[in-house]
């Protein structure tokens, strides 16, 4: 019969390793606390660019909230809710003004367009932050956006 032997310091680093692969960061635990607290639409991303959560005012616009669809891999959020020009053509997520700005560690600001769950298109103009906690890069980002103005007016992107 093979003897076993119990130990805690393998059992402890074993735990250690599940808890930390669940975790998330404080800093978007703390982005996720203030996206809920405002009106303004928003996204917030992980280092990966996995939408890991939307606020309310962003349910609104895209026709489902957060509850409902939960946390979505990117190619899953742009398949569903775009970006998309304004001939309706899908925009590679990398050719993002926005994102190019992200993997850059600073803000950025760029139009397109997005759809709802209900097939609305909604031409917004969005600004992302980087969410910085460290000099190892970001850690994911805040992206707030809005109907564009129907004037024509606002930055291009």
């Amino acid at each position: 019969m093979p003897v076993v032997t119990y130990a805690p310091e393998a059992a402890n680093r074993w735990k250690n390793a599940r808890v930390a692969q669940s975790q998330k960061p404080l800093e978007l635990i703390l982005a996720r606390n203030l996206l809920t607290s405002i009106s303004t639409p928003a996204f917030l991303l992980d280092e990966q660019s996995r939408l890991v959560f939307y606020n309310e005012s962003a349910g609104a616009l895209l026709g489902i909230s957060f509850e409902e669809t939960g946390r979505m891999d990117p190619t899953e959020w742009t398949g569903t809710f775009g970006p998309f020009d304004d001939e309706g053509t899908p925009i590679d997520i990398d050719e993002l003004a926005i994102t190019r700005a992200l993997l850059d560690g600073r803000p950025a600001h760029s139009n397109f367009c997005i759809h709802s769950t209900k097939g609305e298109e909604r031409r917004i103009e969005a600004s992302a932050f980087p969410i910085m906690a460290s000099e190892e890069g970001a850690s994911g980002a805040m992206i707030f956006f809005w109907p564009r103005a129907t004037n024509g007016e606002g930055a291009r992107g």
